[in-house]
């Protein structure tokens, strides 16, 4: 993986969620306002829920979902340490299915973490 497929990642989920919002259609909509309005801090901050968002997509083995979540966990400060914390718990509840999607995992957080921006991305998973 290379620092174009962060890019590539970013760019292709940013231009399908605009043309996917231009759309009149109110429960899409209502969707992606909903999981923008979950990540946002309350009761927990955002660093802990995007580490919740980063073990069910594990769990539910979603690469694209894996890929943001990392983006978003690192832009929050979740240090290598809970990184790897995150991915034990994804990888116990889940079971040995999530290895590859763990290395997929490892493989965009060691990209990430190599661009200077530390993959920012907009929100709405």
């Amino acid at each position: 993986m290379s620092d174009d497929r962060i890019a590539e990642f970013t760019a292709f989920r940013q231009r399908m969620n605009e043309r996917i919002l231009a759309q009149d259609n109110q429960v899409v909509r209502r969707f992606f306002a909903l999981d923008t309005q979950t990540y946002k801090a309350g009761a927990l901050d955002v660093k802990t829920k995007e580490m919740l968002g980063l073990v069910a997509s594990l769990v539910l083995r979603c690469d694209d979902c894996i890929s943001y979540h990392v983006a978003q966990c690192a832009q929050a400060g979740v240090s290598e340490d809970e990184f790897f914390e995150v991915f034990s718990v994804g990888l116990v509840v889940g079971g040995s299915i999530v290895i590859p999607h763990l290395r997929r995992a490892v493989d965009f957080l060691d990209q990430t973490l190599a661009t200077p921006d530390g993959g920012e991305e907009p929100a709405a998973g």
